[in-house]
């Protein structure tokens, strides 16, 4: 279970205590428009008027006016200096905000304050300056005790906000130490403990953190800000069952939560109870069928469970709905119809995606299925069409184009297609990549190593370059040693990927280490149960002589990808 949505609304309940940190549209238009006159008004100025401070004063309205907010910030702070007079600190913190000069906002707020220390409205601002990083936590402290003993809503939503309030203080354990003083005062409210809660949790100490929403809970049972922050501990904890058992009880007794019985579906889909969370989400659509974000995770439920067809009705629903992103609902619609082999109807699909991160995607894969459909002279003029159209993003589809041409099983052209736009841009990293990829597949060996040497110098602290390196060696079966230190080099850089994991344990193969090959290829497989890492594992199984073991792998990958070139080649040399 994620803990953005709570968070989330907690941060809300921040800009309450720091609404006096900004000044606003309204409040900047009308400091404009009062500043158009050179007549300042009477009330704005110091008591003990002189000529040269009615000068000052002027010249900074003046400047204001023409829009020069470096001069009127400054001639305001330095006539707050000088006159010490309230009325001009709190115009200069104002002026300075508007300016966007921070530190300047910060020393007015601070001489506004010291002069009129129960004005609340000098006491908010100076504590939202201070909340955004721009003082120490034991001079911010006070001031939020001021606010929250002064508040004429009373302290309760404030303590819920106090988190976020001190969000950008790095030090979590002394901002636990602040919220457990602030609160103090205030233990008879629920709202205390979950603070004190809330803070434990971001200063590690998640023990502390539960047994705090039990105080919190047994002041106010019903309270589902604290029932989900302790289901989310209980599972950051490895309590699943516990989570899931408190959780239920507490929907039971609360069936209006909705967020309850969100939480409850999604842990019950992370601990893989999948039939059991998508009953929840069916549940959970029903009552609320505009929520686009539970409609999307039911569909890809019912994709986990094989219904297809009732995942595609869904996930039409939400893109008439028009929740969430449309962009993504497409690429799901898209998707499913390429693996029932609708070709037409994917192509369209992924055609209609016309924005976001998702998009070069989408339009590269629809003129792969076009060129597999057989049409690769319109699916190559669609890709240079859309290089014309998108100059930003012309390499991107260069790439798709290369690699239509890799998967129609014309290397040569896909190397020459890459090799002159590298000559036209020789430091373009994807391309070098990609292009090192097909020397390899042509047997070009050394042109395949010279351009990953080159990708290592020109992004050393990048992965791939290395693993591609020294997995190439590795399967050649040349050089072993300096193939597992590549590996070991991209491992220390990317410690979890499935891929670098997958070439460690087959150069440890290549090396004979069967046992710490196996160990390497099988961390692997569970990160990612990819194909040719399946056919890795039986490799060594059948090494090991555990042949019934190798089948069995082998046929289970199989079963779930029957067209991977490599698991099939790997199969049929083992069956002769």
């Amino acid at each position: 279970m994620s803990s953005r949505p709570l968070l989330v609304s907690i941060s809300r309940l921040a800009l309450g205590l720091c609404l006096a940190t900004s000044v606003s549209a309204a409040r900047a238009d009308e400091m404009q428009a009062d500043s158009a006159a050179p007549e300042a008004k009477a009330a704005d100025l110091p008591s003990a008027l002189t000529p040269q401070i009615l000068y000052q004063f002027l010249l900074s309205e003046i400047a204001g006016a023409r829009g020069n907010l470096e001069l009127a910030s400054q001639g305001y702070l330095d006539l707050a200096r000088k006159t010490r007079d309230p009325r001009i600190a709190r115009r200069a913190a104002e002026v300075a905000l508007y300016a966007r000069r921070v530190p300047d906002a910060l020393e007015a707020a601070r001489l506004w304050s010291a002069l009129e220390p129960e004005n609340m409205q000098a006491v908010q601002m100076l504590a939202g300056l201070l909340a955004g990083g721009m003082g120490r936590l034991d001079e911010l402290e006070p001031q939020l005790a001021r606010i929250l003993s002064r508040s004429p809503e009373g302290p309760a939503n404030l303590l819920m906000a106090l988190n976020a309030t001190l969000q950008r203080y790095p030090d979590k354990v002394e901002v636990q130490r602040s919220i457990d003083r602030l609160s103090e005062p205030y233990l008879k409210l629920p709202e205390a403990y979950f603070a004190r809660a809330h803070a434990a949790f971001n200063a590690g100490d998640s023990e502390t953190a539960l047994r705090l929403l039990e105080q919190a809970l047994e002041r106010k049972a019903d309270w589902e800000p604290a029932a989900l922050l302790k289901a989310q501990l209980q599972q950051q904890q490895g309590r699943v069952k516990d989570a899931l058992a408190f959780l239920d009880a507490y929907r039971a007794k609360n069936p209006k939560s909705f967020d309850a019985h969100l939480a409850y579906a999604r842990l019950l889909a992370s601990d893989r109870q999948y039939a059991a969370s998508r009953s929840e989400f069916e549940k959970l659509v029903k009552l609320a069928p505009d929520n686009g974000e539970v409609g999307y995770t039911y569909a890809l439920l019912l994709l986990q469970a094989g219904e297809p067809a009732a995942a595609e009705a869904e996930f039409q629903r939400l893109l008439v709905l028009g929740k969430p992103d449309p962009d993504t609902v497409r690429m799901q619609i898209a998707q499913l119809q390429e693996e029932q082999k609708r070709t037409t109807e994917a192509i369209t699909s992924y055609r209609a995606i016309t924005g976001g991160a998702q998009r070069n995607t989408a339009w590269i894969r629809a003129a792969l299925l076009q060129a597999r459909g057989g049409d690769v002279a319109g699916a190559r003029a669609e890709l240079a069409h859309l290089r014309q159209s998108y100059p930003k993003d012309a390499n991107t589809f260069l790439l798709g184009e290369a690699q239509i041409l890799r998967e129609i099983n014309r290397p040569a052209e896909a190397y020459a297609l890459l090799d002159a736009a590298i000559r036209k841009q020789p430091d373009q990293t994807d391309l070098i990549y990609d292009r090192a990829l097909l020397a390899e597949r042509l047997g070009k060996f050394d042109e395949m190593e010279r351009d990953l040497r080159r990708l290592i110098k020109l992004k050393p602290d990048e992965a791939q370059s290395y693993n591609a390196l020294g997995y190439s060696l590795a399967d050649r079966n040349i050089r072993l040693v300096e193939a597992q230190e590549l590996i070991r080099k991209a491992l220390d850089l990317a410690p979890d990927d499935a891929f670098i994991l997958d070439s460690m344990g087959w150069v440890l193969f290549r090396k004979g280490d069967l046992t710490a090959a196996y160990e390497s290829l099988k961390r692997a497989f569970d990160l990612r149960p990819d194909p040719e890492i399946a056919a890795h594992i039986g490799e060594v199984l059948w090494q090991m002589g555990r042949r019934d073991e190798a089948r069995k792998t082998w046929q289970d990958s199989l079963n779930s990808h029957p067209q991977n070139e490599e698991l099939v080649k790997v199969i049929k040399r083992f069956s002769e």
